[in-house]
């Protein structure tokens, strides 16, 4: 599927982004494994958080659609989860499939760590090419049984449960999904296990075990986990809306000449909000309103209008904070005044696609100036953008940023595979017509 996209003279509208993708997996996903029935509201029926959805099924979690998913993500979805935590889950009767959805097999997996029996997850041909051995190592440390391709890198991943003792792990790399499945499998182990980030990670896991009764305590940068012996207790989620997606609106919003954007609702964790710290220091005009706390999570409006951008570097600390907002922030940096160094990404490389490399060529075939760097790169911004056909490659946040690119440029750009939008944001082409066209959500 190509979608062509134009710029517009000018852009209006209020939107409120889809459910948080990752707040979404965890609601399906924490309270399939608990004891009792939870409500999910404002879920992100997308082709990821599904994935979650029918693995969790397979396993003996019960879910049911309140709110059916419509097309485009019309109307908010809501969901009842019913765990299987008095009686447990159950070995599937199949292969469990997570499709595209990185957060689905690394989460999973460390759940299944816990469980007394067999079960085989794999994924579609760009999942089974990200690195699974930072999670095989945790919890093969923990006592589990775990095997994956191309010596236990790789999915499919067979996995043999149960007898887990407690461990203290340094997290090679800050990551909420290695993190979130060894703090799993630490809730089944025999002993205290505690995590240790080089750097924070959305703590979106944290959050929401702590509230379903789990003994989890931080200290700096050091998680420990206690075991409690009971199940954990189901909880209602009320999902905010994705900061990851309301990135895109926010770029868009600040970089066109002349645009105000309303986004409402939207999650302001903050081990998420990094790219709105990196907004405001280039200079974007962001205003927040009706701050307040849902469900345990900060979220807030966003008012969005055009401004004068300039450089700046991105780097350490920074990256965790906004590492699915990079593509994104790309453009943004194209439309700014100097040069945009993004460091320490090198991360970007293993997701669905090598973000670096396919944000740098794609973004260059609409005349961006880009240098791409071992661990991120670099963007020349001032050189004005020109309408071309570019390719998604199959990833939603490359797609979505070319789009928005597409908004800036001079004529026509065509964005190649532009269904992949579905796996995070399934209504993002009727939201750019309407923003484009001035109306209202």
């Amino acid at each position: 599927m190509e979608r062509v996209v134009r710029a517009p003279q000018r852009l209006r509208g209020e939107l409120e982004p889809p459910g948080d993708k990752s707040i979404s997996h965890r609601a399906v996903l924490f309270n399939g494994a608990a004891r009792g029935s939870a409500l999910v509201r404002n879920f992100l029926a997308g082709a990821d958080c599904l994935a979650t959805v029918a693995c969790m099924q397979a396993m003996g979690a019960q879910v049911e659609f309140l709110t059916a998913p419509q097309a485009e993500e019309e109307v908010p979805v809501t969901l009842r989860v019913t765990g299987a935590g008095d009686r447990g889950l159950h070995e599937p009767a199949d292969v469990l499939n997570a499709e595209n959805s990185g957060t689905t097999m690394r989460l999973i997996s460390g759940l299944l760590a816990a469980q007394p029996f067999l079960s085989i997850l794999t994924g579609d041909a760009s999942l089974r090419s990200r690195p699974m051995d930072r999670i095989i190592r945790p919890l093969r440390l923990m006592g589990a049984q775990i095997w994956g391709r191309r010596g236990d890198a790789l999915a499919p991943l067979a996995i043999r449960g149960g007898n887990l003792h407690g461990i203290t792990y340094d997290l090679p790399v800050a990551s909420a999904q290695v993190k979130s499945a060894v703090l799993l499998a630490a809730l089944f182990a025999d002993g205290a296990s505690t995590v240790v980030e080089p750097a924070p990670s959305r703590d979106h896991s944290e959050r929401m075990l702590r509230a379903m009764g789990a003994d989890i305590a931080s200290h700096e940068r050091a998680i420990v986990v206690r075991p409690t012996g009971r199940p954990l207790e189901a909880v209602d989620v009320a999902v905010p809306g994705d900061i990851s997606s309301a990135a895109f609106w926010m770029v868009a919003g600040v970089a066109h000449p002349d645009a105000e954007i309303t986004l409402t609702n939207v999650g302001l964790n903050p081990t998420r909000a990094g790219i709105l710290a990196v907004l405001q220091r280039m200079g974007a005009s962001i205003r927040i309103e009706r701050e307040r706390t849902e469900g345990g999570e900060p979220v807030a409006d966003l008012v969005v209008r055009s401004s004068a951008l300039r450089g700046t570097v991105i780097q350490g600390a920074e990256i965790p904070l906004l590492i699915d907002e990079l593509p994104i922030v790309a453009v943004a940096a194209c439309a700014a005044q100097g040069d945009t160094i993004i460091r320490d990404a090198a991360e970007l490389r293993v997701k669905e696609t090598d973000r670096i490399a396919a944000t740098v060529q794609e973004l260059s075939r609409l005349g961006a100036r880009m240098e791409e760097l071992p661990d991120g790169m670099v963007i020349h911004g001032g050189a004005p953008l020109t309408g071309a056909a570019c390719d998604s490659r199959g990833d939603h946040r490359l797609a979505m940023s070319l789009a928005i690119a597409g908004l800036l440029a001079r004529g026509e750009t065509t964005v190649r595979a532009a269904e992949a939008v579905s796996v995070s944001y399934p209504g993002f082409w009727r939201d750019l017509d309407r923003v484009a066209e001035g109306t209202e959500a």
